[in-house]
């Protein structure tokens, strides 16, 4: 008979207590030492005891427990990129279990649940400026709390750039807006179409005179690092932001022809899905980084080959080139080092080797890891039927 396990040795796959035919084993969650899925995950979810609830068919305290740290199971648990998964102890038995997955369903699960209305235990009324998903969750924890919340948004519906930004083929709206309306249950008021600062619906200082005690900043990144070089105001040049949120508003750009997309970041992969999924002809990318250094994650890429958007890793952006006055393509050049010896972004070029991509729509969408692109300014203008 075993007496005991040595911690030292124990994975925490949880097989001995799922195969022991005479039950001998218990698994206890609740530890000091943290799980390594636990550890990597950004928000410190304690996954190994959720799991633990969840096989015990406990799903309310799952979810319970979810909603501590962070109150969106049903969102994180299909865009978050799950490094906890790569930690996951199961990787050293067979492979690791798919987290992500588990957490959308316990999200989906929570969303139909009743919630119970928090009590109003302060009345200091506070203003969360941004529906994002810093806002929103600031007004989750502050209700939570107690606190009178009122979310003010600049665009039409909230949700910010999970509604705005992250294709609906990631994030459907009604994961979105069963979220959004399980926070007006618990007491949260949205004002949308209300912008805030210097000169615009409302200033700080009337929120101020409106009674609000405190105001919470969190209005997002929701603009694109915009390329500087000749050409960009050509007909046919979109920003991967501006893009992508243009695609979530009431009129869907319009694309025909072939796409280039400029970047490597999840946002260009997300552009140029959404660029194929709107019916271009082709859609390439191409973006300063290798094929295993692109910013990328790789569950994005490969959702991007599936899509058949062809990558051109090792190529920056040279010149734009035109015809009519509109976008012709680009022509590409050989990016052999994009960081220093310092690790700062200085991409390095062999202007002799290019490489010309025709193109009716270039996307360009940067990476959030590089600064904006300084490339020289010039523009070519291509006869008709050039190569």
């Amino acid at each position: 008979m075993i007496h005991s396990i040595d911690p030292a040795a124990c994975t925490g796959c949880g097989t001995c207590t799922k195969t022991c035919p005479l039950d001998v084993f218990r698994l206890e969650p609740a530890q000091e030492a943290l799980s390594p899925c636990m550890a990597a995950c950004p928000a410190g979810v304690d996954i190994r005891g959720n799991h633990y609830l969840i096989q015990q068919g406990h799903l309310g305290e799952a979810a319970r427990r979810y909603r501590i740290v962070q109150p969106f199971p049903a969102i994180t648990g299909r865009v978050c990129f799950h490094p906890c998964e790569e930690k996951c102890a199961r990787n050293h038995v067979d492979e690791a279990v798919n987290i992500n997955a588990v957490e959308q369903i316990m999200g989906d699960w929570d969303l139909k649940a009743p919630l119970e209305k928090p009590a109003r235990r302060h009345i200091t009324k506070v203003a969360v400026i941004g529906s994002g998903p810093a806002g929103l969750s600031c007004a989750w924890f502050l209700a939570q709390m107690g606190y009178p919340v009122t979310v003010f948004e600049a665009m039409p519906l909230p949700g910010g750039m999970l509604r705005y930004g992250i294709p609906a083929y990631r994030l459907p709206d009604a994961i979105v807006a069963a979220h959004i309306a399980r926070l007006e249950a618990m007491g949260i008021a949205f004002r949308c179409n209300t912008k805030i600062g210097e000169g615009a619906d409302l200033s700080l200082s009337d929120l101020k005179r409106l009674g609000f005690k405190a105001v919470m900043l969190a209005p997002g990144t929701t603009v694109s690092r915009k390329v500087r070089m000749e050409g960009v105001e050509l007909p046919g040049v979109h920003w991967g932001l501006e893009f992508l949120r243009a695609n979530r508003g009431d009129e869907q750009p319009r694309l025909s022809g072939d796409v280039l997309v400029i970047g490597g970041g999840d946002v260009a992969v997300d552009a140029a899905i959404t660029a194929k999924r709107l019916g271009a002809a082709k859609v390439s990318m191409a973006c300063l980084e290798s094929r295993e250094t692109m910013p990328a994650y790789p569950h994005n890429q490969a959702d991007a080959l599936r899509e058949g958007i062809e990558c051109h890793c090792g190529f920056g952006p040279g010149t734009i080139l035109q015809e009519n006055g509109h976008v012709a393509g680009m022509e590409l050049k050989t990016c052999i080092r994009v960081v220093d010896e310092q690790g700062r972004f200085a991409p390095l070029f062999d202007e002799n080797v290019t490489m010309r991509i025709r193109a009716d729509h270039i996307l360009s969408s940067p990476s959030a890891k590089h600064p904006s692109w300084t490339g020289s300014p010039r523009t070519c203008v291509l006869n008709r039927g050039a190569s």
